[in-house]
Protein backbone atom coordinates (compact mmCIF):
# COMPACT_ATOMS: atom_id res chain seq x y z
CA UNK A 1 0.00 0.00 0.00
CA UNK A 2 2.67 2.31 0.50
CA UNK A 3 3.67 2.05 -3.50
CA UNK A 4 0.15 1.64 -4.81
CA UNK A 5 -1.66 4.78 -2.25
CA UNK A 6 -5.41 2.56 -2.23
CA UNK A 7 -6.00 -1.35 -3.03
CA UNK A 8 -8.95 -2.93 -3.18
CA UNK A 9 -9.74 -6.28 -1.60
CA UNK A 10 -9.38 -8.46 -4.80
CA UNK A 11 -6.10 -6.31 -5.51
CA UNK A 12 -4.91 -7.18 -2.40
CA UNK A 13 -5.44 -11.05 -2.88
CA UNK A 14 -3.60 -10.83 -6.12
CA UNK A 15 -0.56 -9.27 -5.18
CA UNK A 16 -0.07 -11.06 -2.41
CA UNK A 17 -1.23 -14.48 -3.76
CA UNK A 18 -3.90 -14.70 -1.21
CA UNK A 19 -5.91 -17.81 -2.77
CA UNK A 20 -9.77 -17.42 -1.23
CA UNK A 21 -11.74 -14.54 -0.23
CA UNK A 22 -12.17 -16.14 3.17
CA UNK A 23 -8.27 -15.76 3.83
CA UNK A 24 -7.98 -12.26 1.84
CA UNK A 25 -10.43 -10.99 4.49
CA UNK A 26 -8.81 -12.76 7.85
CA UNK A 27 -5.83 -10.56 6.92
CA UNK A 28 -7.13 -7.65 6.33
CA UNK A 29 -8.95 -8.33 9.84
CA UNK A 30 -5.34 -8.69 10.83
CA UNK A 31 -4.16 -5.39 9.51
CA UNK A 32 -7.46 -3.50 10.52
CA UNK A 33 -5.68 -1.36 12.58
CA UNK A 34 -3.25 0.23 11.03
CA UNK A 35 -5.71 0.78 7.49
CA UNK A 36 -8.53 3.18 6.91
CA UNK A 37 -11.59 1.75 4.60
CA UNK A 38 -13.53 3.49 2.17
CA UNK A 39 -16.41 2.39 0.06
CA UNK A 40 -16.22 2.93 -3.45
CA UNK A 41 -17.75 0.55 -5.31
CA UNK A 42 -16.61 -1.81 -3.37
CA UNK A 43 -13.86 -1.69 -0.36
CA UNK A 44 -10.81 0.04 -0.95
CA UNK A 45 -8.20 0.02 1.66
CA UNK A 46 -5.13 2.49 2.33
CA UNK A 47 -2.98 3.41 5.27
CA UNK A 48 -3.89 5.24 8.07
CA UNK A 49 -1.59 6.89 10.58
CA UNK A 50 -0.56 3.60 12.71
CA UNK A 51 0.59 2.39 9.03
CA UNK A 52 2.28 4.35 7.91
CA UNK A 53 4.33 4.98 10.69
CA UNK A 54 5.12 1.10 10.88
CA UNK A 55 6.10 1.14 7.32
CA UNK A 56 8.03 4.66 7.44
CA UNK A 57 5.61 6.16 5.02
CA UNK A 58 5.34 9.89 4.81
CA UNK A 59 2.81 10.06 2.05
CA UNK A 60 -0.67 11.09 3.67
CA UNK A 61 -3.99 9.38 1.48
CA UNK A 62 -7.17 11.08 2.04
CA UNK A 63 -10.67 9.68 0.27
CA UNK A 64 -10.66 11.71 -2.50
CA UNK A 65 -12.30 11.99 -6.28
CA UNK A 66 -8.95 10.36 -7.20
CA UNK A 67 -9.02 6.80 -5.55
CA UNK A 68 -10.67 5.21 -8.65
CA UNK A 69 -7.67 6.34 -11.04
CA UNK A 70 -5.42 4.60 -8.55
CA UNK A 71 -7.88 1.74 -8.53
CA UNK A 72 -7.55 1.46 -12.35
CA UNK A 73 -3.78 1.89 -12.47
CA UNK A 74 -3.37 -0.88 -10.26
CA UNK A 75 -5.07 -2.76 -12.30
CA UNK A 76 -2.26 -2.31 -14.93
CA UNK A 77 0.12 -2.90 -11.98
CA UNK A 78 -0.69 -6.75 -11.51
CA UNK A 79 -1.66 -7.08 -15.06
CA UNK A 80 2.33 -6.82 -15.59
CA UNK A 81 3.38 -8.94 -12.97
CA UNK A 82 4.11 -5.82 -10.00
CA UNK A 83 7.04 -4.96 -11.55
CA UNK A 84 9.92 -4.24 -9.44
CA UNK A 85 10.84 -0.54 -11.26
CA UNK A 86 7.02 0.41 -10.99
CA UNK A 87 7.30 4.34 -10.21
CA UNK A 88 4.03 6.22 -9.69
CA UNK A 89 3.34 9.89 -11.39
CA UNK A 90 6.97 10.30 -13.33
CA UNK A 91 7.87 13.29 -14.86
CA UNK A 92 9.21 13.10 -18.23
CA UNK A 93 10.90 16.14 -19.48
CA UNK A 94 12.79 17.30 -22.90
CA UNK A 95 14.84 20.63 -22.99
CA UNK A 96 13.87 22.69 -26.51
CA UNK A 97 15.83 25.23 -27.91
CA UNK A 98 14.04 28.17 -25.87
CA UNK A 99 12.14 27.65 -22.82
CA UNK A 100 9.08 27.93 -25.21
CA UNK A 101 10.08 24.68 -26.55
CA UNK A 102 10.67 22.07 -23.69
CA UNK A 103 8.18 19.38 -23.09
CA UNK A 104 6.83 17.78 -20.05
CA UNK A 105 4.66 15.07 -19.83
CA UNK A 106 3.40 13.48 -15.89
CA UNK A 107 3.09 9.43 -16.89
CA UNK A 108 0.74 7.98 -14.06
CA UNK A 109 3.30 5.04 -13.89
CA UNK A 110 6.29 4.20 -15.39
CA UNK A 111 8.65 0.89 -15.29
CA UNK A 112 10.82 -1.11 -17.99
CA UNK A 113 10.01 -4.66 -19.04
CA UNK A 114 13.80 -5.59 -20.47
CA UNK A 115 15.18 -2.75 -21.82
CA UNK A 116 12.13 -0.77 -23.14
CA UNK A 117 10.05 1.95 -21.09
CA UNK A 118 6.43 1.28 -20.06
CA UNK A 119 4.47 4.11 -19.89
CA UNK A 120 1.06 3.84 -18.06
CA UNK A 121 -2.01 6.07 -18.75
CA UNK A 122 -5.46 6.39 -16.76
CA UNK A 123 -8.17 7.72 -18.87
CA UNK A 124 -10.65 7.90 -16.03
CA UNK A 125 -12.44 11.28 -16.04
CA UNK A 126 -10.18 13.27 -18.75
CA UNK A 127 -11.45 14.96 -21.93
CA UNK A 128 -10.53 13.78 -24.78
CA UNK A 129 -9.03 16.53 -26.37
CA UNK A 130 -6.45 16.60 -23.41
CA UNK A 131 -5.28 12.67 -23.76
CA UNK A 132 -4.84 13.91 -27.51
CA UNK A 133 -2.21 16.85 -26.53
CA UNK A 134 -0.37 14.36 -24.17
CA UNK A 135 -0.04 11.81 -26.42
CA UNK A 136 1.51 14.47 -28.95
CA UNK A 137 3.49 15.52 -26.04
CA UNK A 138 5.11 11.60 -26.04
CA UNK A 139 5.75 11.86 -29.45
CA UNK A 140 7.79 15.01 -29.38
CA UNK A 141 9.53 13.36 -26.54
CA UNK A 142 9.92 10.40 -28.36
CA UNK A 143 11.44 12.08 -31.08
CA UNK A 144 14.03 13.80 -28.99
CA UNK A 145 15.03 10.49 -27.55
CA UNK A 146 13.87 10.97 -24.14
CA UNK A 147 13.83 7.24 -23.25
CA UNK A 148 16.93 6.27 -25.01
CA UNK A 149 17.76 3.99 -28.04
CA UNK A 150 14.50 1.62 -27.85
CA UNK A 151 10.63 3.09 -28.25
CA UNK A 152 9.19 3.42 -25.41
CA UNK A 153 5.60 1.07 -25.28
CA UNK A 154 2.20 3.05 -24.10
CA UNK A 155 -0.11 1.06 -22.08
CA UNK A 156 -3.41 2.90 -21.56
CA UNK A 157 -6.33 1.95 -19.19
CA UNK A 158 -10.20 3.50 -20.09
CA UNK A 159 -13.98 3.06 -19.07
CA UNK A 160 -15.41 2.37 -22.16
CA UNK A 161 -14.98 0.30 -25.80
CA UNK A 162 -15.93 3.90 -27.89
CA UNK A 163 -12.74 5.39 -25.56
CA UNK A 164 -10.27 2.61 -26.68
CA UNK A 165 -10.89 2.49 -30.05
CA UNK A 166 -10.05 6.29 -29.63
CA UNK A 167 -7.17 5.76 -27.79
CA UNK A 168 -6.00 3.81 -30.41
CA UNK A 169 -6.73 6.43 -32.95
CA UNK A 170 -4.91 9.36 -31.45
CA UNK A 171 -2.22 6.62 -30.82
CA UNK A 172 -1.47 5.77 -34.55
CA UNK A 173 2.31 4.65 -35.03
CA UNK A 174 3.05 4.14 -31.47
CA UNK A 175 3.37 1.03 -29.84
CA UNK A 176 0.07 1.17 -27.84
CA UNK A 177 -1.81 -1.33 -25.65
CA UNK A 178 -5.67 -0.10 -24.18
CA UNK A 179 -7.23 -1.78 -22.04
CA UNK A 180 -10.80 -1.31 -20.46
CA UNK A 181 -11.62 -1.72 -16.45
CA UNK A 182 -13.98 -4.76 -17.53
CA UNK A 183 -10.58 -6.32 -18.95
CA UNK A 184 -9.85 -6.75 -15.31
CA UNK A 185 -13.40 -7.27 -13.15
CA UNK A 186 -15.62 -9.99 -13.32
Amino acid sequence: MKRLDFLTRNQIQAIQNLKSDRNAQRVLKQMEEYLSVIRDGEFVYYLNAAGRALVNCDKVRKSTGNIQHNIMRNHIYIAFGCPESWRNEMRIRSEGATKKENVTCVADALFKQGDVYVIVEVDNTQTMKKNQAKIERYRILRQRGSFGMMAPKFVWITNSEHRREELRKLSGGMNTQVFTTSDFTA
